[in-house]
Protein backbone atom coordinates (compact mmCIF):
# COMPACT_ATOMS: atom_id res chain seq x y z
CA UNK A 1 0.00 0.00 0.00
CA UNK A 2 1.30 3.39 -0.76
CA UNK A 3 0.11 7.14 -0.91
CA UNK A 4 0.46 9.01 -3.96
CA UNK A 5 -0.68 12.93 -4.74
CA UNK A 6 -2.43 13.56 -7.88
CA UNK A 7 -4.15 16.56 -9.40
CA UNK A 8 -7.02 14.05 -10.01
CA UNK A 9 -9.03 12.09 -7.46
CA UNK A 10 -8.95 8.70 -8.58
CA UNK A 11 -11.05 5.48 -6.80
CA UNK A 12 -11.48 2.71 -7.79
CA UNK A 13 -9.77 -0.10 -9.90
CA UNK A 14 -6.98 0.80 -12.92
CA UNK A 15 -5.01 -2.25 -14.53
CA UNK A 16 -3.92 -4.79 -11.33
CA UNK A 17 -4.02 -0.82 -9.26
CA UNK A 18 -6.87 -0.21 -7.03
CA UNK A 19 -7.01 3.90 -5.61
CA UNK A 20 -8.93 4.67 -2.60
CA UNK A 21 -9.28 7.43 0.19
CA UNK A 22 -7.77 6.41 3.49
CA UNK A 23 -7.92 8.06 6.78
CA UNK A 24 -8.02 11.39 4.47
CA UNK A 25 -5.38 10.16 1.76
CA UNK A 26 -5.15 9.00 -1.27
CA UNK A 27 -4.20 5.25 -1.39
CA UNK A 28 -3.18 2.96 -3.96
CA UNK A 29 -2.34 -0.83 -3.56
CA UNK A 30 -1.83 -3.63 -6.12
CA UNK A 31 -5.12 -6.48 -6.26
CA UNK A 32 -5.26 -8.96 -4.56
CA UNK A 33 -4.60 -12.52 -5.95
CA UNK A 34 -7.66 -13.82 -4.15
CA UNK A 35 -10.19 -14.45 -6.48
CA UNK A 36 -13.48 -16.03 -4.49
CA UNK A 37 -15.27 -17.89 -7.80
CA UNK A 38 -11.71 -19.20 -8.46
CA UNK A 39 -11.69 -20.29 -5.28
CA UNK A 40 -14.80 -22.19 -5.48
CA UNK A 41 -14.07 -23.87 -8.78
CA UNK A 42 -10.86 -24.04 -9.79
CA UNK A 43 -8.53 -26.72 -9.28
CA UNK A 44 -5.64 -25.19 -8.31
CA UNK A 45 -7.57 -24.40 -5.06
CA UNK A 46 -9.21 -28.08 -4.46
CA UNK A 47 -6.87 -28.69 -1.61
CA UNK A 48 -7.75 -25.83 -0.10
CA UNK A 49 -11.45 -26.12 -0.38
CA UNK A 50 -11.04 -29.66 1.10
CA UNK A 51 -9.47 -28.19 4.09
CA UNK A 52 -11.22 -25.62 4.59
CA UNK A 53 -14.08 -28.34 4.64
CA UNK A 54 -12.79 -30.60 7.52
CA UNK A 55 -11.52 -27.73 9.22
CA UNK A 56 -14.97 -26.02 9.48
CA UNK A 57 -16.58 -29.44 10.44
CA UNK A 58 -13.97 -29.95 13.23
CA UNK A 59 -14.39 -26.89 14.63
CA UNK A 60 -18.15 -27.11 14.69
CA UNK A 61 -17.82 -30.55 16.45
CA UNK A 62 -15.64 -29.47 18.88
CA UNK A 63 -17.68 -26.49 19.92
CA UNK A 64 -20.49 -28.73 20.52
CA UNK A 65 -18.92 -31.38 22.71
CA UNK A 66 -17.15 -28.60 24.78
CA UNK A 67 -20.66 -26.58 24.89
CA UNK A 68 -22.25 -29.63 26.66
CA UNK A 69 -19.25 -30.05 28.79
CA UNK A 70 -18.68 -26.55 29.63
CA UNK A 71 -19.67 -26.12 33.68
CA UNK A 72 -16.88 -28.74 33.99
CA UNK A 73 -14.02 -28.03 31.99
CA UNK A 74 -14.16 -24.51 32.42
CA UNK A 75 -12.84 -25.72 35.69
CA UNK A 76 -9.28 -26.96 34.45
CA UNK A 77 -8.18 -23.15 33.94
CA UNK A 78 -6.87 -23.96 30.23
CA UNK A 79 -6.65 -20.48 28.48
CA UNK A 80 -5.36 -22.64 25.87
CA UNK A 81 -8.14 -24.98 25.49
CA UNK A 82 -10.11 -24.70 22.44
CA UNK A 83 -7.09 -24.92 20.15
CA UNK A 84 -6.12 -28.20 21.77
CA UNK A 85 -9.35 -29.39 21.67
CA UNK A 86 -9.78 -28.55 17.87
CA UNK A 87 -6.39 -30.30 17.41
CA UNK A 88 -7.55 -33.47 18.76
CA UNK A 89 -10.85 -33.26 16.66
CA UNK A 90 -8.93 -32.70 13.64
CA UNK A 91 -6.63 -35.61 14.73
CA UNK A 92 -9.48 -38.07 15.17
CA UNK A 93 -10.85 -36.88 11.95
CA UNK A 94 -8.01 -37.84 10.00
CA UNK A 95 -8.60 -41.71 11.41
CA UNK A 96 -11.53 -42.12 8.78
CA UNK A 97 -10.29 -43.68 5.77
CA UNK A 98 -14.09 -44.66 4.20
CA UNK A 99 -14.52 -40.85 3.25
CA UNK A 100 -13.07 -39.08 0.81
CA UNK A 101 -10.40 -36.13 1.42
CA UNK A 102 -12.47 -33.31 2.32
CA UNK A 103 -15.29 -35.05 3.37
CA UNK A 104 -14.05 -36.90 6.14
CA UNK A 105 -15.62 -37.01 9.40
CA UNK A 106 -14.84 -36.67 13.60
CA UNK A 107 -17.68 -39.44 13.47
CA UNK A 108 -15.91 -42.04 11.32
CA UNK A 109 -12.51 -41.32 13.17
CA UNK A 110 -13.80 -41.85 16.25
CA UNK A 111 -15.25 -45.18 16.04
CA UNK A 112 -12.10 -46.34 15.25
CA UNK A 113 -9.68 -47.95 18.25
CA UNK A 114 -6.86 -45.22 18.12
CA UNK A 115 -9.59 -42.44 17.77
CA UNK A 116 -11.07 -43.40 20.89
CA UNK A 117 -7.94 -43.44 22.38
CA UNK A 118 -6.96 -40.42 21.43
CA UNK A 119 -10.51 -38.96 23.09
CA UNK A 120 -9.32 -41.16 26.36
CA UNK A 121 -6.03 -39.90 26.63
CA UNK A 122 -6.74 -35.65 26.21
CA UNK A 123 -6.43 -34.11 29.38
CA UNK A 124 -7.92 -31.00 30.34
CA UNK A 125 -5.77 -28.70 31.95
CA UNK A 126 -4.46 -29.57 35.22
CA UNK A 127 -7.05 -31.94 35.81
CA UNK A 128 -5.76 -35.86 35.37
CA UNK A 129 -7.53 -38.21 32.79
CA UNK A 130 -8.39 -41.64 32.72
CA UNK A 131 -5.30 -42.99 30.97
CA UNK A 132 -2.89 -45.37 32.29
CA UNK A 133 -3.12 -45.94 36.20
CA UNK A 134 -6.12 -43.74 36.80
CA UNK A 135 -8.00 -45.81 34.43
CA UNK A 136 -11.45 -46.43 35.05
CA UNK A 137 -13.69 -49.03 33.10
CA UNK A 138 -17.81 -48.54 31.75
CA UNK A 139 -19.36 -51.89 31.39
CA UNK A 140 -22.56 -50.81 29.48
CA UNK A 141 -24.37 -54.21 29.30
CA UNK A 142 -24.46 -54.72 32.97
CA UNK A 143 -24.26 -50.62 33.75
CA UNK A 144 -21.41 -50.95 35.98
CA UNK A 145 -19.04 -48.31 36.76
CA UNK A 146 -15.26 -50.12 37.93
CA UNK A 147 -12.98 -47.53 39.62
CA UNK A 148 -9.76 -48.67 40.62
CA UNK A 149 -8.17 -48.29 44.20
CA UNK A 150 -6.28 -45.39 43.66
CA UNK A 151 -9.26 -43.12 43.62
CA UNK A 152 -10.64 -41.41 46.77
CA UNK A 153 -13.53 -39.74 45.38
CA UNK A 154 -16.59 -38.99 47.33
CA UNK A 155 -18.68 -37.95 44.16
CA UNK A 156 -18.86 -39.31 40.80
CA UNK A 157 -20.46 -37.89 38.12
CA UNK A 158 -21.05 -39.60 34.59
CA UNK A 159 -22.30 -37.73 31.34
CA UNK A 160 -23.34 -39.41 28.31
CA UNK A 161 -23.14 -37.31 25.21
CA UNK A 162 -25.06 -38.30 21.72
CA UNK A 163 -23.85 -36.31 19.04
CA UNK A 164 -25.95 -35.54 15.65
CA UNK A 165 -22.65 -35.30 13.74
CA UNK A 166 -24.61 -34.38 10.80
CA UNK A 167 -26.90 -30.96 12.77
CA UNK A 168 -23.84 -30.30 15.05
CA UNK A 169 -26.53 -30.84 17.74
CA UNK A 170 -26.06 -32.50 21.23
CA UNK A 171 -28.44 -34.66 23.29
CA UNK A 172 -26.72 -35.09 27.02
CA UNK A 173 -27.54 -36.95 30.94
CA UNK A 174 -25.90 -36.02 33.57
CA UNK A 175 -26.03 -38.24 36.45
CA UNK A 176 -24.44 -37.67 39.96
CA UNK A 177 -23.27 -40.59 41.66
CA UNK A 178 -22.32 -40.72 45.89
CA UNK A 179 -19.60 -42.76 45.70
CA UNK A 180 -19.35 -45.23 48.94
CA UNK A 181 -15.52 -46.37 49.24
CA UNK A 182 -16.69 -49.34 46.52
CA UNK A 183 -14.88 -49.77 43.05
CA UNK A 184 -17.61 -51.46 41.02
CA UNK A 185 -20.63 -47.90 40.73
CA UNK A 186 -24.06 -48.55 39.39
CA UNK A 187 -25.59 -45.92 36.40
CA UNK A 188 -27.93 -45.72 34.50
CA UNK A 189 -27.68 -45.95 30.59
CA UNK A 190 -29.70 -43.44 29.03
CA UNK A 191 -29.01 -43.89 25.50
CA UNK A 192 -30.08 -47.24 22.73
CA UNK A 193 -26.66 -49.43 22.06
CA UNK A 194 -27.26 -48.35 18.37
CA UNK A 195 -26.16 -44.64 19.51
CA UNK A 196 -22.71 -43.17 19.24
CA UNK A 197 -22.66 -42.24 22.69
CA UNK A 198 -19.28 -40.45 24.26
CA UNK A 199 -18.69 -40.99 28.25
CA UNK A 200 -17.64 -38.38 30.15
CA UNK A 201 -16.62 -39.02 33.55
CA UNK A 202 -15.67 -36.54 36.62
CA UNK A 203 -14.64 -37.50 40.36
CA UNK A 204 -15.01 -35.20 42.92
CA UNK A 205 -13.54 -35.10 46.68
CA UNK A 206 -14.95 -32.69 49.08
CA UNK A 207 -17.10 -30.88 45.69
CA UNK A 208 -13.26 -30.39 43.98
CA UNK A 209 -12.92 -31.79 40.46
CA UNK A 210 -9.07 -33.71 40.68
CA UNK A 211 -9.77 -36.31 37.66
CA UNK A 212 -11.86 -36.06 34.66
CA UNK A 213 -12.23 -36.86 30.91
CA UNK A 214 -13.56 -39.63 28.41
CA UNK A 215 -13.95 -43.38 29.19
Amino acid sequence: MATYESLIKINGAVGDLVFYTLNGKNVVRKKSGFNKTAFKKSPTYEKVRQNSSEFGHCSKVGKIIRQALDQYIKQAEEPLLYQKFAKLMTEIKDLDNVSERGKRTVENGIITEKGKLLLRKFQFGNKNNFDGENSVSLDLLNEKLYLNNTFSADETVLISLKIDFGNYLTEHFEEKILVEEKEKISFTKQFSNDDLILYFIVLKKNDEIFNMGFV
